[in-house]
């Protein structure tokens, strides 16, 4: 499809604007400088940026010649190049505090592995009071739109004698017109701890910064009904990544951070920004290396150090990563000149991005997305660089995210899908009850997995960011990328609505144009462009088909050895107890150990097996033993690896198949197998199942089939998509893509999503497990349980 959107361009303002010039003028041209780093020149749309935002080559470059070019020693130690360590992350705990508008007399910072090492450390130090007579206990306040890291919390506060109070958002605006309380209230020193994020990671909403007084000076909803003294810790984790936190304005006493949000390198290493005059509250137990004045190993005395930072870092810190901060930051200057030029630029892609897909619709009129947000993106100072959404159906049902994931997958773009690790707001958008929440635990949901339906609704949602280095065609792609692959066609915009976000949400100094827009059936042009000869589509649907319980014919049997290689036509051939025998029994793993697909290495399509020989053309043969004694693998080494987040044992097939692999694919790597006497069996087995529902390195199932009919059908909608009708692939070529096992002669396509078991000669095959694929129900089956999944391109 050759869809085109809007072409526009985040000017300085934050607005959207015509398409830049070949070099950017301004500030901004910066942005497009980054663009020549290898890591944006692979046709990669990363989209993930607040989970983790990408690294420049300059950084990484500095810093290795930085490392290579000086001795850094142990910063406990006095020798030259520990003073050099110690002199240097000094330093660089001063720039964080520059960077935050801040200095060493008003705050400290404590280097942690991360921002919920820097939550856990709080939760451990804070003099939480137990209930006494004639005084409340502490209360551990937090915002139900937090972080797990932070509602995680409480499992430290409670034990500790506090008292855990969720806070809903529109709870604390309500108390804004309250008051300290009077009398004796002042007298009340019984520590609370307020925690609320600067930025929502699940919808970019971002919280007034203002309300940290407000909580400290008990004028909002709770600190204003309990009398004591009041803790804001403010978690800046999303927010900082792409806005500027000024702490001269909103004087937090707990700031916890991690630093490859804001520069995507180093890992593991993040801070807690210790407010001084609150420093002096926080009480540890365990002292490690370099946190005491003094102590004595014979009896129970200890000193801990004056110094904030020496007192909770425990042991040695990650010394060369913390070098390393100090390049993020030089390199942040060179590349974007400020947060402020950050914060305008992600702010003008979101916006662009959610106006577009909010105003997307079906053929039939109905929306494409069900955006989560509070606003309508009016501005950079209520809203992050996030978009959290739903896809539907253009009969209004739920697309779920799983799909969607691996749809973009395959068009390499990134985005993030789930609850986000925020559960409260993943509730609150989805409309999920808590005791939804328990039923779907039961229903084998867990966090993390991909179960994005029950009961036909939704689980979580998918979420796109953006970072200093993305551009306006990342949004781009995404876009065409949700046209193509879930909008019944023709593509239509709502016209009200965009124009009701163009003149009613722009920020009133925002002088940007918007081009106009053309619709057609095929997508959405400028109005200037010239739409292109295509036939038009009516959509990429599914025909209702029900099995006529007739008989059907076995057209193709193929085997796969190597996992994610070439295939093995056979005309008859053995069933074994992990399905076809030798199918899926071997696989390619890179130095790591990790298995590669086709995904990250096509190439692997070219090695075909001949009689269970390996080949590609133009390379000698190599042969591999199918033999699966044991003993015959007490010489070679024995490994783990993982298939779809299972882990298996499997035995290295030796040197030669590495070096022949290695060189065809110019990557370090090696040929293992699954050892014979490992057993991996189905996550789920079905009602009606063989007893024997084992495993081999297949992705999910023993068998995959597909209909030469539905086959049919894809192909000949493949070719209308292209310009000017070209086949590009006979139905043959289509079929091998899918890389079945079994190929059957339906008579209508995806009449198969009605069967409920198949038999080929004496052997049954249940179906089981409906599945959804955008909008439609699909089957899973073996033998025992059979799987059918049209769209699994790489197995």
């Amino acid at each position: 499809m050759n869809a085109s959107f809007l072409h526009a361009f985040s000017n300085d303002r934050g607005g959207l604007a015509p398409p830049p010039p070949p070099h950017p003028p301004g500030r901004l041209a910066v942005f497009y400088s980054f663009l020549s780093s290898p890591l944006l020149q692979t046709g990669t749309t990363y989209l993930d940026h607040a989970a983790a935002t990408l690294y420049p080559e300059s950084l990484v470059r500095d810093y290795c010649r930085d490392i290579t070019g000086n001795v850094y020693g142990n910063p406990h130690s006095h020798s030259p190049s520990s003073s050099l360590t110690h002199d240097t992350m000094e330093r660089v705990r001063y720039r964080v505090l520059q960077h935050f508008n801040t200095t060493p007399e008003e705050y400290s910072v404590v280097f942690t592995s991360g921002s919920t090492a820097a939550l856990k450390l709080v939760a451990e130090s804070f003099p939480w009071r137990r209930r006494a007579e004639g005084g409340a206990a502490s209360l551990f306040c937090y915002l139900t739109d937090s972080h797990t890291s932070v509602v995680g919390m409480r499992g430290l506060a409670s034990p500790r004698g506090a008292v855990a109070l969720p806070v809903l958002p529109q709870e604390l605006r309500c108390g804004a017109e309250g008051g300290a309380q009077g009398g004796d209230d002042a007298a009340c020193q019984t520590p609370h701890l307020f925690c609320y994020p600067a930025q929502s990671n699940f919808s970019g909403r971002k919280y007034p910064l203002g309300q940290v007084r407000g909580i400290q000076a008990r004028r909002l909803y709770p600190a204003c009904e309990r009398p004591g003294r009041w803790f804001v810790l403010l978690d800046a984790a999303s927010y900082v990544s792409c806005s500027p936190l000024n702490l001269r304005d909103c004087p937090a006493d707990f700031i916890p951070i991690s630093f490859y949000k804001m520069f995507g390198f180093p890992t593991g290493l993040g801070a807690l920004l210790v407010r001084n005059d609150a420093a002096s509250v926080l009480r540890k137990s365990y002292f490690g290396g370099g946190t005491a004045a003094a102590y004595l190993s014979g009896e129970d005395y200890y000193v801990p150090a004056a110094n904030v930072a020496d007192r909770f870092e425990d042991g040695t810190v990650s010394f060369l990563d913390i070098i390393a901060i100090n390049h993020g930051f030089e390199s942040l200057r060179r590349i974007t000149g400020s947060m402020h030029n950050i914060q305008q630029h992600t702010f003008g892609l979101a916006r662009y991005t959610y106006m577009l897909l909010s105003s997307l619709c079906h053929g039939n009129g109905k929306p494409v997305a069900r955006v989560y947000t509070e606003g309508q993106f009016e501005s950079s100072v209520t809203q992050g660089a996030i978009l959290n959404f739903n896809l539907v159906d253009s009969h209004g049902q739920i697309i779920g995210y799983s799909q969607v994931d691996r749809m973009a997958s395959l068009y390499d773009i990134h985005v993030r899908t789930g609850c986000f690790c925020n559960t409260g707001a993943c509730q609150f958008f989805l409309g999920i009850s808590g005791q939804q929440m328990r039923k779907n635990l039961q229903a084998g949901h867990v966090c993390g997995d991909s179960m994005d339906l029950v009961d036909g609704q939704p689980t979580g949602s998918v979420r796109v960011s953006f970072g200093y280095m993305s551009t306006f065609e990342d949004c781009q792609k995404f876009l065409k990328f949700v046209a193509e692959c879930f909008v019944e066609k023709p593509v239509t915009v709502d016209h009200a609505r965009l124009q009701r976000l163009k003149t009613a949400t722009a920020p009133s100094e925002d002088s940007g144009e918007y081009p106009s827009i053309k619709q057609t059936n095929g997508g959405v042009y400028e109005a200037d462009e010239q739409q292109p000869a295509e036939a038009p589509l009516t959509g990429f649907g599914f025909r209702d088909a029900h099995s006529r319980g007739g008989a059907y014919t076995l057209t193709g049997i193929y085997i796969y050895p190597i996992k994610s290689c070439g295939a093995c036509e056979v005309h008859d051939w053995p069933l074994g107890p992990q399905g076809l025998l030798y199918d899926r029994g071997w696989m390619v793993v890179n130095g790591n150990g990790v298995c590669l697909s086709q995904k990250r290495e096509p190439r692997l399509c070219l090695v075909r097996p001949q009689s269970l020989s390996v080949a590609p053309a133009g390379m000698n043969t190599i042969s591999v033993p199918l033999k699966d004694d044991a003993q015959l693998h007490t010489d070679e080494r024995v490994c783990q690896s993982k298939v779809c987040g299972d882990r298996v044992e499997t035995v290295d097939c030796g040197d030669e198949a590495a070096s022949w692999l290695s060189d065809f694919l110019g990557q370090p790597c090696r040929l293992i197998r699954q050892r014979p006497d490992f057993t991996r069996e189905m996550r789920k087995k079905p009602v009606g199942a063989a007893a024997s529902t084992s495993l081999s390195l297949v992705n999910e199932a023993q068998y995959l089939m597909i209909n030469s009919a539905s086959v049919e059908l894809i192909r000949e909608l493949m070719s209308c998509r292209f310009e000017h009708g070209d086949q590009l692939l006979d139905t043959q070529s289509v079929i091998s893509r899918f890389r079945a096992n079994l190929v059957i002669a339906g008579e209508e396509p995806f009449e198969e999503d009605n069967w409920s078991h198949l038999i080929i000669g004496s052997t049954r095959f249940v179906v089981s497990e409906r599945f959804q694929i955008n909008g439609e129900t699909h089957k899973m089956c073996w033998k025992g349980f059979f799987f059918f999944f049209f769209f699994f391109l790489y197995n």
